[in-house]
């Protein structure tokens, strides 16, 4: 019985044939939004936030991919860092402008806007200045500030590291990325809470932030693994890739799949035991009807199928193996947003006949950020080019030089050819 094709063996790529794909999502997506804004402007509204919520998971996912780069100097991620740089940088102003519409249909979105008298209700009250018309716009622009700066700075010094190669970029990113990881905490969890829970603001958890944040970067990993298999694929880093990185990506995925099953089963577990009505209503809601359904979905489908899909190693490296579970992230965590979002305009059940909307939604919101990434992408070096931890990436254990700074490729291939590899991989 032959081995799995990996990486290495499978056949070049020819993406001529998708170029005109954003394109086609944002013209279709915009037709269906309008219609739903048309035919029904309150599901539209919670069709956009489920749409820029899932849009912002995968740039907050990045952003935080790029950071644990810098703070544990890892030398594998070199060569995928700038494009998740590139799709952090998404935050502003593509997703600051998604946003718009959200904050504009706020008071059909956040029923605590409605109230007329927020100290004659205790959860308001509690929740003061939190939940406020000026604290929620305020801590709105306050979170999209901290993103963009982090994004941008992270992203200014590695690109001036292309130009120069000095070391000094190396310990400015490293510095960005300490102060920036207590501020990408805070923000994440205000925004996932304003933006999220503050739907039904009677509820409260304190693992919220986390298991938002869990499910985007989630989500994000299997993105960075389609991406760098299609880069490699199609030849722009064949050059600086090495199979490890596959199989880290991979791994990262894995451990993020159980971390999101232990935090949302940690919630539902702890708000269950307690069994207070204030905590359980917002659980009660979602089993049901047929979001009960959904919840199954999610403990098998976000959980158990992808679980046990990457549990063998040698599978992290096959094409046609990883990238149906990269898209099935993508429809799991449609899920899980919807789960979080639609109950509260939908209690009776799931809205399959609104998907359309939905779907709209997110295919004009993926289609222009698609657009925007293979800008910024074609702008720049598509790696760090004069990253110090550059060769390591590659597998070497000598210098080597870039082959896009003006080094010798031939040389950097027979040291390839000469030198053992830093790490294994199925072949």
């Amino acid at each position: 019985m032959s081995s799995p094709k990996t990486h290495t063996e499978a056949p070049p790529l020819d993406l001529t044939r998708w170029r005109n794909v954003p394109n086609l999502l944002v013209a279709s997506g915009a037709v269906l939004a309008l219609l739903g804004l048309v035919v029904n402007p309150t599901q539209f509204a919670h069709s956009w936030l489920l749409g820029f919520m899932f849009c912002l998971s995968l740039a907050l996912g990045a952003l935080f991919l790029v950071m644990v780069h810098h703070l544990f100097d890892a030398g594998w991620s070199v060569p995928i860092r700038r494009f998740c740089e590139h799709i952090a940088n998404l935050v502003f102003p593509w997703l600051a402008a998604f946003f718009v519409p959200v904050a504009l249909f706020a008071p059909k979105l956040y029923h605590w806007m409605q109230v007329e008298d927020p100290h004659a209700d205790h959860a308001l009250h509690a929740k003061f200045p939190l939940f406020t018309w000026p604290g929620f716009y305020l801590i709105s622009i306050a979170c999209f500030a901290v993103w963009w700066w982090l994004a941008k700075n992270l992203r200014a010094a590695s690109l001036e590291q292309d130009r120069t190669g000095a070391a000094a970029c190396t310990h400015r990113m490293r510095r960005y990325a300490a102060g920036g990881i207590v501020l990408f905490a805070i923000t994440l969890t205000l925004a996932a809470i304003l933006w999220m829970k503050g739907m039904m603001y009677h509820w409260f958890s304190t693992m919220y932030g986390v298991y938002y944040f869990a499910g985007s970067v989630w989500m994000t990993l299997g993105t960075v693994y389609v991406i760098t298999m299609v880069l490699k694929r199609n030849g722009t880093l064949t050059k600086v890739l090495h199979e490890h990185q596959f199989y880290y990506i991979g791994s990262l995925l894995f451990a993020f799949t159980v971390f999101y099953a232990y935090i949302h089963f940690s919630q539902y577990f702890i708000i269950w035991n307690a069994n207070i009505p204030e905590e359980t209503f917002w659980y009660v809601l979602r089993e049901k009807g047929t979001w009960w359904y959904v919840g199954m979905i999610l403990i098998f489908g976000h959980f158990f199928l992808p679980f046990l899909a990457l549990l063998r190693i040698d599978l992290k490296l096959t094409f046609w193996w990883m990238t149906p579970i990269c898209i099935w992230t993508w429809l799991m965590h449609y899920f899980d947003l919807s789960f979080n979002i639609m109950p509260s305009l939908h209690p009776e059940g799931f809205p399959i006949w609104w998907v359309w909307v939905d779907l709209g939604c997110l295919a004009l919101m993926v289609g222009l950020l698609a657009r925007a990434f293979l800008a910024a992408f074609q702008q720049h070096a598509p790696y760090p080019v004069q990253d110090p931890r550059l060769c390591e990436a590659m597998g070497l254990l000598a210098p080597c030089a870039s082959p896009i700074s003006g080094g010798d490729m031939d040389e950097t291939e027979e040291l390839a050819d000469a030198m053992p590899e830093t790490t294994g991989g199925a072949k």
